[in-house]
Order: C-alpha cells, then sequence, then structure tokens
C-alpha cells in the first residue's frame, strides 16, 4: 500500500468533528448533572441518584472517547512527521495505529449512545405510567 503526507491528513477534518460533537455531549451531561445535583439537594429523591449515576457512566465513557479522539489525532500527525522524514514503514505503523485508536473512540461512542438511550427509555416509560394514573382519576 502507497502511503503519502495527504493520507492521513485526509482524517484531521473527521477527526476534529467527531472530537466537537464529544466536546458538545460533555457540556450538556455538565448542565443536566449540575440541575440534577440542585433538585437531588432540595428533595433527595432516590431516582435522582440513579439518575446522577448514569450521567457518571456517561461522562467517563465521554472522557475516554475524547481520550482515544485525541490519541487518533495525536498519531497522525506523528505518521505525517515520520512520512515527511522519509521513514514510510513507521509511517504506516503510526496511521493505523490512529485508525485504531479512532475505532476504539466510536465503540466508547456507541456504548455511550446505549446508556443514553436506556435512560429515556426509562423516563419515557416513567412519564407514560404517570399519564395512565392521571387517566384513571
Amino acid at each position: 500500500m502507497e502511503i503519502s503526507l495527504t493520507t492521513p491528513a485526509l482524517l484531521f477534518p473527521t477527526i476534529s468533528l467527531v472530537l466537537l460533537a464529544y466536546t458538545n455531549r460533555f457540556l450538556a451531561l455538565g448542565s443536566r448533572i449540575r440541575t440534577l445535583h440542585d433538585r437531588y439537594e432540595a428533595s433527595h429523591g432516590p431516582s435522582i441518584l440513579a439518575q446522577i449515576e448514569s450521567l457518571r457512566q456517561r461522562v467517563n465513557l465521554i472522557r475516554l472517547m475524547q481520550l482515544y479522539g485525541v490519541l487518533s489525532l495525536f498519531l497522525c500527525v506523528l505518521c505525517m512527521f515520520f512520512l515527511f522524514a522519509g521513514l514510510v514503514l513507521l509511517g504506516k505503523i503510526l496511521f493505523g495505529l490512529s485508525l485504531v485508536a479512532m475505532l476504539v473512540s466510536l465503540g466508547l461512542s456507541t456504548r455511550e449512545i446505549h446508556i443514553s438511550t436506556q435512560a429515556l427509555n426509562i423516563q419515557l416509560e416513567s412519564l407514560s405510567l404517570s399519564q395512565g394514573d392521571d387517566n384513571a382519576r
């Protein structure tokens, strides 16, 4: 396989957009955690603690997603450096590692989306149960 300086550079826009999406998720979760913390301080509800624990798992996953995304970008830049220096084999290895890091990041993202979907389904079920109670009255 032939690899040039432009090959790893193709990943730059993709990695940047993925990292931006991860950062947006992180900021939204941070806001949600602060809101739930304030609600818990006021009511000490056990369901709020369960929601906060789910959010804690998601924040940890997002942190890992960001870590592997940044690692992927770092390896791409390092790959370009070695390709520029004429060390093609090392450049290919680093490019492959960069792709692996991006795959890990995307896999973690899939897991985080799964946890998020489960939490939303629980809230939707709770909502439909409370509507059923209102209709029964």
